[in-house]
């Protein structure tokens, strides 16, 4: 059964993301066909990046707080990405996160659930090229929300049916894509 991480992309303190990837988990739960995951950044607290050999070169890791993270997204298959959109582009803590590894992340499949005013599409693609440069198949299926109408006034999720049958669609690509590159990792090992 493949293990699938639901990473919050933020970790402001009234973050949306938080609140949103514990709904999702809980909607990846019903399915029962694969292990989902809450991953939340905050609990890492990953200092900026200044790790002295590149990660592509060496996973020596100096930084103490960058051995649980590089353990974390080893353990994992896939992954669902929560990301809000800032200037265009996604938070600066997740770029930090994603930099500290590689190795880790290779041949791995991910989907993103983005959200913003324009629904946090900008913040998708920005991701997808940095994955990519990783080696991580990035489906094309995503759920954006808007921050407008999708949460309330107290920055609480308002779930829509459509919102879990694309949810669903999402997660029903990420696990086609993730047996294969499960069999593909494993048989290069």
């Amino acid at each position: 059964m493949l293990k699938i991480g639901i990473i919050t992309g933020s970790t402001r303190q009234n973050r949306k993301s938080l609140k949103l990837a514990k709904e999702l988990k809980k909607w990846a739960e019903k399915r029962k066909d694969a292990e989902y995951e809450l991953v939340d950044l905050a609990d890492y607290n990953l200092p900026m990046y200044n790790e002295p050999i590149a990660a592509l070169y060496s996973q020596d890791y100096q930084t103490p707080e960058a051995i649980p993270w590089a353990e974390k997204i080893n353990s994992l298959d896939g992954f669902i990405f929560v990301v809000p959109e800032y200037n265009h582009g996604i938070p600066s803590v997740l770029k930090n996160a994603i930099d500290y590894l590689c190795h880790e992340y290779r041949d791995k499949v991910a989907g993103f659930v983005t959200y913003g005013s324009q629904g946090g599409i900008r913040a998708g693609e920005v991701l997808r090229l940095i994955l990519g440069s990783l080696h991580v198949a990035v489906i094309s299926t995503s759920l954006s929300l808007s921050i407008l109408t999708d949460f309330d006034a107290e920055e609480n999720f308002i779930p829509k049916e459509v919102h879990e049958k694309i949810f669903n669609k999402l997660v029903n690509r990420l696990l086609a894509w993730g047996e294969p590159l499960k069999t593909l990792r494993e048989n290069e090992s």
